[in-house]
C-alpha cells in the first residue's frame, strides 16, 4: 500500500463499483502539469513507499521547473510491459533461467512469473520471401516457422507456463497494433488492499515504436531488455522528470491529404524544433479534428523525431475508438469518469505549463513523401522528382548531395538556419535536396532485363523496385488502408497494372485489415496489382523484404544502379530496407501502390500519367485517387465493433503449426543441448541463497581502453554475422551453413552468439590495440601481450581467473539501451567500467547485471592521468558497499592511484549490486519470502 503521505487516497464510484484512487488535484501544483506528467504524479503518489518512491519525488513532480533541462530523478512503475520476439526472447530466456535457478536453491518454481502483466507479440520475423501471388502469406508463414521453430517453441512453452505472461502467435499482426486494438485499457484497474484500484494505463516496451499507443491517452515508451525485464520483475525504473513540449493543433486536413502526410509533416517539424529526450503533448482546437488512428500514426513516430512519448490527452474521440475496437461499455464508462476526475479529460481552452510550447496548422499539410534515408527529410510530392534528380546528379550517399533547401515548402527552414551537421546521423535537423533544381539532368543508364514470364523491361536509376503497404505506422489507419484499395480498384478498372520491375507486397498491422477488404470486395483489386497478402508483421520496414525480383537485382548490381524503395513505413535508413536500394522513401498507402504504377520516382505523380488505360488513354493519379466521401463510405459500412471482437477473442490461440508445435511440459524448460538459438544463460550459476560479500576487484587487466562518444552500438552485437567472426566460427563449429547463419538479433537468445559478438563493431576503435578497427584488443596473459580478439582474450583472462575492466570516454553507452551491451560486459569478465561519464540508462543496465561504473575524478581522464591500458588495476573500498554507499573508491593501476566517483546513485541500484545484479536480487527476494 502506498504511504500517501500528502492525503491524495480517495474513493471513485462507477457503475456501482468502487475503486481506490489517487487524486491529483490535491496535488498542489498537479493542475499546471502537461498531460504526460499527470500520469507520472499519480504514479509516484500509487506507488509511494518512502525507499523507492519517496515523498521528495513527489514534491519534485508537483514543483516541475519547466525550464531546467531536466527535473531530479523518479522511480517510475509502469502497469504492464509489451514485448516484441526479437528484443523479448531475451527477457523470457532469462525469466526461464530463474525458474531453474530457485529450483536449484530448493525453492519453488511457481514463485517465478512476471510480476507485472506482460504480453509478447510474435512479429518481426515473417520476410516478405514470395509476393504477388495467392499463396504468399502462406509459404511465407511456413518458412518463418522453419527459420525460428527453437524461439517458438521456447515462447510456446512460456505461454502455458508462466502466469501473468501472454503470447500472440506469429501471424497475428504487429504488437502496436495489436496493443492499440485489444490490449490497451486506458484506464487500468488492479487489486489493492482496500479492493479494486484504478489509475492510467502505462507500459514500457521493448520496441522502439510503443509510443503509438500515446494515441491512446496511454503514457508508453521504448526501453532495452534489462528495463523490461526489472519492469516485468516488479521493479521501478529509475528516469529523469523530463521537458515537455506542447504542440498546439488548429484547423483540420484538407482533402487529399493523409495522416502520413500529417505524420512527416510533424516529423520534420519537431525534429527542427528539437525534442530528443523529451515528452510532446498534444493539445489545442485542432486535437477534435484529429482521428484516432491517426494519432497513433503519430505517436508512432515519436523516435523518428527524437521525443520519448507524444501523447494525445483522453477525449470524445478516445472513446468513440473504444467503442469501435469493441471494449465494454463498462470499461468506456470508468474511462471517461476517471479521466474527467483525475484532470485527464482534454480541454481545448485550458492551456497547461509547457517547457516550450510550438502550433501546427493541420491545413498546412501537404502531400509528401520523406528520404532518401531519414524519416525527418521531408519532400513535398509536387516538387519530388526535382528533388530525387538532384539527389541523383549529386552523390545521394554523401552529405553534400542535401545541401539546399526546399524554398517552396510551407515548412522550409530560414535562409539563415546554419546547416553545421553530418547527414548521417540520425539525431540531426531535416534537410531538403539542394534547391529542388529543374536544371538537374536525371542520370538515366537504362539496362534492358528479360523476365521470368517472358516479358521484357528497363530498369534505371530512380526506379521503384519495392513497394511496401507495411509497418505499424500506417496499417493501423483504416482510412489510408482503404484508401490505397480504392485507388487499386480504380487502376485495375482504368486497364494498369504495376511496372514489372516492381516487388510488391501487403503486410497489415493486424486481421481486421483483411477482413474490411473482404468486406468491401476490394481484396481483388489489390491482389491484380500484386499486392497480395505476405503476412501480419512488420517485414520491408525492418528490412524483412525479402529478395528482389532475381533479374532485376542483377541489373542494378551489375550496373551499379541507384534504385528505390517506397513503403508506408516510419524508417528508411540507409541500407536498413535492402542492401540494393541506394534510396528509400516514405509515403502514404495510397501512394504506394501510385508508385508501383509508375515505377518510377522520375514520374510527377501530380502532373504525369501513371500509364495509359485499357482505353488508350492516358491515366492521371487525379483519375483514381479516391475522395474523403467514398473512403468514409467503404469504412463506415464495412469496419464494425464485431470485426475487432470475433477476431480478438482467440488471439493468443494462433494457427495449427503454433498449436502443434512440439513443446516441453512442466515447470522448468528442457533446454535443447543443440540449440544456437535459445540456450540457458550462465546468470545464476554457483548461485548462493545469500549474496556473498561484496569485494575489492584485484589484479584486473584492461579488456578495452576506448574514447568519447563510444555507443551501444559499438558495444551491442548488431546485424549480419561475419563467417570469420567469433560469432560465425561458432555457428560454423555447430554444423550451421553460413547462409542459415541469420542475423545477431534472431539469436538474442543464444549468450554464446552474443558474448562473441560484443564489442565487436567493425568501427570500434580500441586504444589498447592501436591501428586496428573492429573487435580487437591486447591479450596479456600472452608475453608481449600480442593482438587478438576481445572475445578469445577474454577466454584466457577467465581461464587463469583474471577479472577485467573498460576505460572510456565522455557519454559512454550512449544511444539506443540495448541490453546486449550490459549483458556482453559482464559474460566477458568486465567487473567494472571507468568512464568520464555516462549515457544514464547504460549505466544502469550495467548496475542490473552486476558491473560496477565508475568515473574518474572531474577534469580527469585516462590520458590525463598517463593511463595506458597496460597496467594492472586493484580497485579498493568497494566493501563498504556492504552497508552505504560511498562516494569513491581508491583505484590503483600500476603507479598511479586516484579515487574514482561510484556511480551507484540510488538505494536500489545498491542493492541489486550486492546482489550480483537486478535478476539475483528479485530471485532472493522471491526465494526467502514467505507468501511467494
Amino acid at each position: 500500500m502506498s504511504s500517501d503521505s500528502f492525503g491524495t487516497r480517495d474513493q471513485l464510484t462507477v457503475d456501482d463499483k468502487t475503486y481506490t484512487i489517487y487524486r491529483l488535484d490535491r496535488i498542489e501544483g498537479a493542475e499546471r502539469l502537461p498531460y504526460s506528467l499527470k500520469v507520472l504524479l499519480e504514479n509516484l503518489l500509487r506507488n509511494e513507499d518512502g525507499r523507492m518512491v519517496t515523498g521528495e519525488q513527489i514534491s519534485a513532480l508537483a514543483a516541475w521547473d519547466p525550464a531546467a533541462e531536466h527535473g531530479r530523478e523518479i522511480a517510475y512503475t509502469p502497469a504492464r510491459v509489451l514485448m516484441q520476439d526479437f528484443t523479448g526472447v531475451p527477457c523470457v530466456v532469462d525469466l526461464v533461467a530463474m525458474r531453474d535457478a530457485i529450483a536449484d536453491l530448493g525453492g519453488d518454481t511457481q514463485r517465478i512469473n512476471p510480476l507485472c502483466p506482460t504480453e509478447l507479440v510474435i512479429d518481426h520475423s515473417v520476410i516478405a520471401d514470395v509476393f504477388g501471388r495467392p499463396d504468399a502469406f502462406q509459404i511465407n508463414a511456413e518458412l518463418e516457422f522453419e527459420r525460428n521453430s527453437e524461439r517458438y517453441q521456447l515462447l510456446r512453452w512460456a505461454q502455458q507456463a508462466f502466469a501473468d505472461f501472454a503470447v500472440v502467435p506469429p501471424n497475428t499482426g504487429i504488437c502496436h497494433q495489436v496493443n492499440l486494438e485489444y490490449l490497451a485499457r486506458v484506464v487500468f484497474t488492479g487489486d489493492g488492499p482496500d479492493g479494486p484500484l484504478a489509475y492510467p494505463d502505462t507500459l514500457v516496451g521493448t520496441d522502439s515504436h510503443t509510443p503509438m499507443v500515446n494515441g491512446l491517452g496511454v503514457l508508453g515508451w521504448g526501453v532495452g531488455g534489462i528495463e523490461a525485464e526489472a519492469a516485468m520483475l516488479g521493479q521501478p525504473m529509475s528516469m529523469l522528470i523530463p521537458q515537455v513540449v506542447g504542440l498546439k493543433l488548429t484547423g483540420e486536413l484538407q482533402p487529399g491529404t493523409t495522416a502520413t502526410d500529417l505524420v512527416l509533416t510533424v516529423a520534420e517539424l519537431l525534429r527542427r524544433t528539437g525534442v530528443v529526450g523529451k515528452f510532446v503533448d498534444l493539445y489545442g482546437p485542432g486535437v477534435a479534428n484529429v482521428p484516432l488512428a491517426n494519432r497513433a500514426t503519430i505517436g508512432n513516430m515519436s523516435p523518428e523525431y527524437g521525443s520519448t512519448a507524444t501523447m494525445f490527452p483522453i477525449d470524445g474521440v478516445t472513446l468513440d475508438y473504444l467503442r469501435l475496437t469493441g471494449r465494454p461499455e463498462s470499461q468506456i464508462r470508468l474511462v471517461e469518469a476517471y479521466a474527467k476526475e483525475q484532470g485527464l479529460w482534454h480541454d481545448p481552452d485550458h492551456e497547461p505549463v509547457y517547457s516550450q510550447a510550438i502550433e501546427l496548422d493541420l491545413s498546412s499539410v501537404e502531400p509528401s513523401i520523406a528520404g532518401p534515408k531519414r524519416p525527418q527529410d521531408r519532400i513535398p510530392l509536387r516538387v519530388a522528382p526535382d528533388a530525387v534528380a538532384s539527389l541523383l546528379a549529386g552523390a545521394p550517399t554523401t552529405a553534400e548531395a542535401l545541401s539546399g533547401l526546399d524554398k517552396a515548402s510551407a515548412l522550409s527552414f530560414p535562409a539563415s538556419d546554419p546547416i553545421a551537421v553530418d547527414f548521417d546521423s540520425p539525431g540531426d535537423k531535416p534537410r531538403k535536396p539542394r534547391d529542388f533544381g529543374t536544371d538537374n539532368e536525371w542520370p538515366s543508364t537504362p539496362v534492358a532485363v528479360e523476365l521470368a514470364d517472358g516479358g521484357r523491361a528497363e530498369v534505371d536509376n530512380g526506379h521503384v523496385v519495392i513497394a511496401a503497404i507495411t509497418s505499424c505506422t500506417n496499417t493501423s489507419n483504416p482510412s489510408v488502408m482503404v484508401g490505397a484499395a480504392l485507388l487499386a480498384k480504380k487502376a485495375v478498372e482504368r486497364g494498369l497494372s504495376r511496372k514489372p520491375w516492381v516487388k510488391t507486397s501487403l503486410a497489415p498491422g493486424s486481421r481486421i485489415v483483411t477482413d474490411y477488404y473482404e468486406k468491401a470486395g476490394l481484396t481483388a483489386y489489390l491482389d491484380k496489382l500484386g499486392f497480395n497478402l505476405v503476412g501480419y508483421g512488420c517485414t520491408t520496414c525492418i528490412g524483412n523484404s525479402g529478395p528482389l525480383i532475381p533479374e532485376v537485382s542483377k541489373a542494378v548490381t551489375d550496373n551499379d544502379l541507384t534504385v528505390c524503395s517506397v513503403l508506408s513505413g516510419n524508417r528508411n535508413f540507409e541500407g536498413r530496407i535492402h542492401p540494393e536500394c541506394k534510396m528509400n522513401f516514405l509515403a502514404s498507402p495510397p501512394l504506394v501502390v501510385a508508385y508501383a504504377l509508375a515505377g518510377s520516382l522520375h514520374v510527377d505523380l501530380l502532373q504525369d500519367p501513371l500509364g495509359t488505360g485499357s482505353d488508350g488513354k492516358p491515366v492521371y493519379l487525379r483519375d483514381i485517387w479516391p475522395t474523403e466521401a467514398e473512403i468514409a463510405d467503404v469504412v463506415g459500412a464495412h469496419l464494425k465493433a464485431e470485426m475487432f471482437t470475433t477476431s480478438y477473442s482467440d488471439v493468443f490461440t494462433g494457427d495449427d503449426r503454433w498449436r502443434n508445435l512440439d513443446v516441453p511440459s512442466g515447470d522448468t524448460f528442457q533446454w535443447a543441448p543443440d540449440s544456437t538459438y535459445v540456450r540457458q544463460p550462465p546468470y545464476f550459476e554457483d548461485m548462493t541463497v545469500e549474496p556473498r560479500p561484496v569485494a575489492d576487484i584485484t589484479g584486473a587487466r584492461v579488456l578495452a581502453k576506448l574514447g568519447d562518444s563510444v555507443t551501444t552500438d559499438h558495444i551491442s552485437p548488431a546485424g549480419a554475422i561475419s563467417p570469420d567472426s567469433p560469432a560465425g566460427k561458432y555457428l560454423s563449429e555447430h554444423g550451421i551453413e553460413r547462409k542459415s547463419f541469420n542475423s545477431y538479433g534472431s539469436r538474442r537468445g543464444n549468450h554464446e552468439v552474443m558474448i562473441r559478438g560484443t564489442f565487436a563493431n567493425i568501427r570500434l576503435r580500441n586504444q589498447l590495440a592501436p591501428d586496428t578497427e573492429g573487435g580487437w584488443t591486447r591479450d596479456f596473459t600472452q608475453p608481449d601481450g600480442p593482438v587478438t580478439t576481445i572475445y578469445d582474450a577474454s577466454v584466457n583472462y577467465a581461464a587463469v581467473g583474471t577479472p577485467l575492466v573498460v576505460l572510456a570516454g565522455k557519454e559512454y553507452g550512449s544511444g539506443s539501451s540495448r541490453d546486449w551491451a550490459a549483458k556482453g560486459t559482464l559474460l566477458l569478465g568486465v567487473r567494472a567500467v571507468i568512464a568520464e561519464s555516462y549515457e544514464r540508462i547504460h549505466r544502469s543496465n550495467l548496475i542490473g547485471m552486476g558491473v560496477l561504473p565508475l568515473q574518474f575524478p572531474a577534469g580527469q581522464n585516462a590520458d590525463s592521468l598517463q593511463l595506458t591500458g597496460e597496467e594492472t588495476f586493484d580497485i579498493t573500498g568497494v566493501t563498504a558497499l556492504a552497508d552505504a554507499i560511498p562516494e569513491t573508491v581508491r583505484v590503483r593501476a600500476g603507479d598511479v592511484e586516484f579515487d574514482a566517483v561510484l556511480r551507484i546513485d540510488t538505494p536500489g541500484e545498491a542493492d541489486y549490486y550486492r546482489h550480483g545484479g537486478i535478476m539475483q536480487y528479485v530471485l532472493r527476494r522471491l526465494l526467502n519470502s514467505a507468501d511467494g
